[in-house]
């Protein structure tokens, strides 16, 4: 079997989660009161991909947050001057993958199968892989909607060999123009269909919808309800005094007694963003 790395891509600025992302990257937005990064950390080990010799992160917007995060889970491979998109990210870890296949995967991806566990999920990804074509995780792209790869859209993971890896620059670019496109062009280029749940957790839409699919009406232990929580996800710490309906509350945040949410996201004491 080719030997294989895996990358988990937690760089992004999430301007369209702005202004929850001003507090935290993207990639520590929790689901399910679950930080999105440790959701994806845990779908490669799964797979039997764990420890930073075989399992790498990286980081540029609040890269101390991800640091501190990580800790020693994983390689951290950290973006000074800003985030070099999803082909410099690689680009930047060509030494440590080292001749390796590299499953990457985007830490804002949300993805749910009722019927596998995380990793078994996206083990059709790997399984008989030799090691020279890319492989993509799919969906079919929705009714109505154009782009994507031969009627199917990217689902959060890819699996790249080494002689593509190996040949990528570490300034920006995005894998679109650098990996998928030339090996869809080189007949190279494989689509693994996704027989579960995918989001990509990039608008407040998504981000919530993810929560309420993962956890709904799930309120932690360590939070206070008083008032009224109804098919809401509620972090630990928080207090909720008022009426949620479809919201997410998180770690540590306070509705109010006269405060009445729905379908919005509240952080803080104050800050709610709506999921419209």
């Amino acid at each position: 079997m080719t030997a294989l790395a895996a990358v988990i891509l937690a760089a992004g600025e999430g301007q369209r989660l702005r202004p929850l992302t001003t507090l935290v990257p993207k990639a520590l937005c929790p689901v399910g009161n679950v930080p999105l990064l440790d959701r994806a950390l845990a779908r490669v080990a799964g797979l039997g991909l764990a420890g930073p010799a075989t399992v790498a992160v990286n980081a540029a917007y609040l890269a101390e947050q991800i640091v501190a995060a990580v800790g020693e889970r994983t390689h951290l491979s950290v973006e000074p001057d800003g985030p070099v998109g999803t082909s410099g990210g690689i680009g930047r870890l060509r030494d440590w993958i080292d001749g390796r296949g590299v499953l990457v995967g985007n830490a804002d991806a949300y993805l749910a199968d009722p019927d596998r566990k995380p990793g078994e999920d996206i083990a059709a990804l790997v399984d008989g892989w030799g090691g020279d074509t890319v492989r993509m995780l799919t969906k079919p792209v929705p009714p109505g909607d154009t782009g994507g790869f031969s009627g199917r859209r990217f689902a959060g993971f890819s699996l790249l060999p080494w002689r593509y890896v190996r040949t990528l620059s570490p300034e920006f670019s995005d894998l679109v123009r650098t990996v998928w496109r030339p090996a869809e062009a080189a007949g190279d280029l494989e689509l693994i269909p996704y027989e579960g749940v995918y989001l990509d957790t990039g608008t407040p839409a998504t981000y919530l919808a993810a929560n309420l699919h993962a956890a709904r009406g799930l309120t932690d232990p360590a939070a206070t309800v008083t008032g009224h929580a109804e098919e809401s996800v509620v972090g630990a710490g928080a207090t909720v005094a008022g009426r949620i309906t479809r919201c997410v509350v998180w770690p540590g945040a306070e509705v109010a007694a006269d405060e009445d949410l729905t379908d919005a996201i509240r952080a803080g004491t104050h800050m709610t963003v709506p999921a419209a």
